[in-house]
């Protein structure tokens, strides 16, 4: 082998990530030791992006395309090696690929209960779990901030502080949006959707964007969750009248069905006549006040009466006189 085949060999001219994982965030493009060539191919797909470092300082961001590497292509990169003339000399940098495609079914949830203010309950405490989805969203502040000077990041590296920054945010924006706690679950879309807003600033500093946040259950203190209940049997009994009238057919039915024959239908008539005698008196003590309101007073009662012994009207017993025919009273 010949000393121009050994040179040429030492040098790279394609250079391209392809990504076989589905969690990779970060990978830096193993030259092997070999000296990248002046006027080498750089693939950048889509979903990626392509930043050069040179000497530990980012030079160059590629977006996805085909690229030949000259000093038309690397303004920043030239600056810094003072490529004058543009000659194809090798050179010395490291390249890292970065995924830009969305991370999906991030889940995450409450450790420990959060605190929240609701104007009916107070102080209460909620637990909640969900998913999110982020993506790289500026590369070079994720490689300043995050990424570093490893040679591979994964997902992993990240969800551990998008998690506690979720969760601490999430108590907020429960408080912020003024969504009643026995409100909450009828609420979720809404509540998702205002957090999001809220949430995505604290994780833009560090190059990331939130792109979706849902909530997928809260749960509330059992306290809460049995003034729902009682709320809820309110509403399924609705009018007491007719409920209490239910009640009554169903307890006759029951009896009617009973094995102990005429003594169960007994029963079940009785049982039924008690519940009929119980509506009446419910609903006579719900008419009772509105006949209060409407039924006129009753009239004082009259006094002692007799009739006349000549023209045999009434006339007060006392009377001496008949006031109609004048006629003296014994």
């Amino acid at each position: 082998m010949g000393l121009f085949s050994i040179f040429t060999n030492q040098l790279i001219d394609v250079i391209e990530w392809k990504d076989n994982s589905q969690d990779t965030m970060v990978y830096r493009y193993d030259r092997n030791g070999k000296e990248i060539m002046m006027g080498a191919q750089l693939t950048v797909r889509e979903s990626q992006v392509a930043v050069m470092v040179n000497e530990g300082r980012i030079a160059d961001v590629f977006q996805p395309g085909r690229y030949e590497l000259s000093t038309q292509n690397m303004p920043i990169m030239t600056a810094l090696q003072s490529w004058k003339f543009g000659f194809n000399s090798p050179f010395k940098a490291e390249v890292y690929f970065i995924n830009t495609r969305q991370f999906l079914d991030q889940k995450w949830g409450t450790s420990n209960p959060v605190m929240m203010r609701d104007a009916e309950f107070g102080m209460i405490r909620l637990r909640a779990f969900g998913i999110y989805s982020f993506r790289v969203a500026d590369p070079v502040a994720f490689l300043k901030e995050v990424f570093g000077t490893a040679a591979y990041m994964t997902v992993d590296g990240v969800t551990g502080q998008i998690k506690r920054t979720l969760v601490s945010g999430l108590s907020d924006a429960i408080a912020q949006s003024k969504i009643p706690a026995l409100d909450l679950a009828a609420n979720y879309d809404e509540l998702s959707q205002y957090a999001l807003q809220a949430l995505a600033p604290r994780i833009a500093p560090l190059g990331l964007k939130l792109e979706s946040f849902l909530i997928e259950n809260i749960s509330l203190p059992e306290e809460v969750e049995k003034a729902m209940d009682r709320r809820t049997s309110m509403g399924v009994v609705g009018d007491l009248n007719r409920y209490t009238q239910f009640q009554a057919a169903e307890a006759m039915r029951e009896a009617a069905n009973n094995q102990g024959g005429t003594a169960g239908m007994g029963a079940g008539f009785g049982a039924g006549a008690m519940m009929a005698q119980a509506m009446q008196s419910a609903q006579m003590m719900n008419q009772q006040p509105q006949m209060q309101q409407q039924a006129p007073q009753a009239a004082a009662p009259q006094g002692d009466t007799k009739f006349c012994c000549e023209c045999g009207q009434k006339i007060p017993r006392s009377a001496k006189f008949c006031p109609e025919c004048g006629s003296k009273q014994g």
